[in-house]
């Protein structure tokens, strides 16, 4: 009885406590990857050379993954009729504040510049499809800001994609209440999580091969950069307090050290870095294996955080 006085372990006391359900691990998960699509669109639109139709497309795969993943997280909200309220004001301190204009911001970045993107005829064909809903003449006139603005609009594509992948992260760091949250190296893992599965997604389509191999370069850059930074995060857990040792554990010992080093350690990061490996060695023809166990770990990294954090 002391322990549910002192500890509150009762829904019947703590009654409007709220737990973060599935929704918050598919809005972090959608987020992330496309924010690394829209990273490495802005790359593969750098490079010289004529790009693939599946990298012309794949440009709007960004903002329909957003909107898929602010869907989720609109029935996580317990007052979903005052979701407006987040666009009356900036709040610099604020991530929640930041994260919500930087959703807004995608849609006409990342919008313009695959636009640009198009051939005109696409452009046509696209324009006629929006002119139903009334929006055939905006589509126009994104697309010819997006061609006068292009350079430009690739780094800012770019730096938006790095945008939205950090916050991912630093809207869980900045809640330290929660002890295995408190850590300033989310923002960089889910970043490096994000730019790994925006890979693994491209790379379910038909891209040539010049193109693949560029993505999966970047892909194992981003899985290394992760596994380094899960590694700092674990040991900045079990050298600092009592309750972040405790948090560690979860993950080292505890209730979700199996699922955390079988499905996002092992299949999600050393399985894919070491297909990779051998396919760009051996020359071995790629599959999607590869990219869908990336997809799968990113999304248990994300799952497992979120429900051990509330533990």
């Amino acid at each position: 009885m002391n322990e549910i006085d002192v500890a509150r372990h009762s829904l019947m006391i703590d009654s409007l406590l709220h737990i973060w359900g599935w929704e918050i691990p598919v809005y972090l998960f959608l987020g992330g990857m496309a924010a690394g699509v829209m990273i490495l669109t802005s790359l593969l639109m750098m490079r010289e050379g004529d790009r693939s139709p599946a990298v012309r497309w794949l440009a709007f795969a960004a903002p329909v993954l957003v909107t898929v993943g602010m869907g989720a997280l609109f029935l996580d909200l317990s007052f979903k009729l005052h979701a407006w309220r987040f666009y009356l004001a900036f709040r610099w301190t604020s991530p929640m504040s930041w994260g919500a204009w930087i959703l807004v911001v995608v849609y006409p970045v990342s919008l313009a510049l695959a636009l640009a993107g198009l051939g005109d005829e696409q452009v046509e064909r696209v324009a006629a499809f929006m002119g139903r809903f009334g929006l055939g003449a905006p589509t126009r006139a994104l697309s010819a800001f997006g061609r006068q603005r292009f350079e430009e609009l690739r780094w800012v594509n770019l730096g938006v994609g790095a945008a939205l992948g950090l916050y991912t992260g630093i809207l869980l760091s900045t809640l330290g209440a929660r002890a295995l949250w408190n850590s300033a190296l989310f923002g960089p893992l889910f970043l490096a999580s994000g730019l790994s599965t925006g890979a693994a997604f491209l790379m379910l389509f038909r891209l040539s091969e010049d193109e693949r191999h560029f993505v999966t370069r970047w892909d194992k850059l981003a899985i290394g950069l992760e596994v380094a930074v899960l590694l700092l995060f674990l040991a900045g857990l079990v050298t600092s307090g009592a309750a972040s040792k405790d948090a560690a554990s979860l993950l080292l010992g505890g209730p979700w050290t199996a699922s955390f080093w079988s499905l996002v350690v092992i299949a999600g990061l050393a399985v894919p870095l070491l297909l990779e490996t051998l396919e760009s060695r051996l020359h071995l023809r790629a599959t999607v294996v590869t990219p869908l166990l990336v997809l799968a770990g990113g999304f248990a990294l994300r799952w497992i955080m979120v429900a051990a954090g509330q533990a």
